[in-house]
C-alpha cells in the first residue's frame, strides 16, 4: 500500500515503477481513502501498542494506493525494495531509504510473510478486482 506521505508528495509513480522494473506483476491496483474501521482491521496487531491510534489517525487522513504484486518470492523481493521500517536506518536505493525520514512517514506498507499478504489482500480486495494473466517478459525473468 501507498502511503498518504507518498501519494501527498507524487511519489505513486515512482514507487510502482521500482517494483514493475524488478520484474513483478500488478494484478491489482486501486485508490480509496481507507476509513478507520478499515484501519483498524488492518492494524489490528498494534492494538495494544501506544502508537495505534496515532497509525490509524496518519492512513485515514488522505488516499492511498492498496496493490497486489505478484512473482516468484514476490513478498521478499517487495520487502527488500522497500527497505527497513525506520527510513533512517534503510539502505541507499530502497523506496524508504530514498524518500523517507521518519518512521511514522515511512512511504509504503508492505506485507512481512504470505499469511500477512493474503489476510491484506482479502481486506482490500474482492476476487472480481483480482487479475491473472500472463505477461510476454515471465520467460525472461525467470529460469
Amino acid at each position: 500500500m501507498i502511503k498518504p506521505d507518498a501519494v501527498q508528495r507524487s511519489l505513486v509513480g515512482e514507487v510502482i515503477s521500482r517494483l514493475e522494473r524488478k520484474g513483478l506483476k500488478i494484478v491489482g491496483m486501486k485508490m480509496l481513502w481507507v476509513d478507520k474501521g478499515l484501519a483498524s482491521t488492518h492494524y489490528a496487531e498494534h492494538s495494544e501498542k501506544p502508537f495505534f491510534n496515532d497509525l490509524v489517525e496518519y492512513i485515514t487522513s488522505s488516499p492511498v494506493i492498496a496493490m497486489v504484486f505478484e512473482g516468484r518470492n514476490a513478498v521478499n523481493v517487495v520487502r527488500t525494495i522497500v527497505g527497513k521500517t525506520n527510513p533512517v536506518e534503510a539502505s541507499p536505493g530502497t523506496v524508504r531509504g530514498d524518500f523517507g525520514l521518519e518512521t511514522g512517514r515511512n512511504i509504503i506498507h508492505a506485507s512481512d510473510s504470505l499469511a500477512s499478504a493474503e489476510r491484506e489482500i482479502n481486506l482490500f480486495f474482492s476476487n472480481n478486482e483480482l487479475f491473472d494473466y500472463s505477461k510476454i517478459d515471465e520467460k525472461w525473468l525467470y529460469e
